[in-house]
């Protein structure tokens, strides 16, 4: 079983920015969680982030046959991007979108997504935790 986890923008700055939402741990703090539970699992996780919609849209066009299963993080793309949506629904790959904080407890226009449209679940305000989760999610599908 192969799994994309899909950071969108501002997530490689974990640690540095609004530590009052997003916690002390790095990005690259997050990429070893999920890579060791991934290895636990006995699944492969392949990890990618971008600040560039285009570039997210990309990656998950080139995943069509090669993943049984998506992660997704889309950022501040989760309240704006059709594109992503749209990706998604053209690959029909099994995926969880996952975020860090609780959006349902922030401001109104972060209630908005346009991934949860395709995801068979959503995860929120479960810190990096939410993404080992979302993993185990995916991987229970089989």
């Amino acid at each position: 079983m192969k799994i994309l986890v899909i950071n969108g923008p501002n997530l490689n700055m974990l640690g540095i920015r609004e530590k009052e939402l997003y916690g002390e741990n790095t990005y690259a703090h997050l990429i070893k969680m999920i890579k060791k539970h991934a290895k636990e699992k006995g699944v492969k996780v392949c990890c990618y982030q971008s600040n560039y919609e285009g570039d997210i849209v990309t990656k998950i066009q080139k995943a069509y046959k090669k993943f049984n299963g998506i992660v997704i993080n889309p950022g501040a793309y989760t309240h704006t991007s059709v594109a992503i949506l749209d990706a998604l629904k053209s690959v029909n790959i099994p995926t969880v979108e996952v975020h860090v904080t609780n959006v349902n407890e922030r401001e109104d226009f972060r209630k908005i997504s346009f991934v949860k449209k395709f995801a068979f679940k959503t995860i929120a305000g479960k810190g990096f935790d939410g993404y080992l989760e979302a993993l185990d999610d995916v991987i229970n599908l089989k």
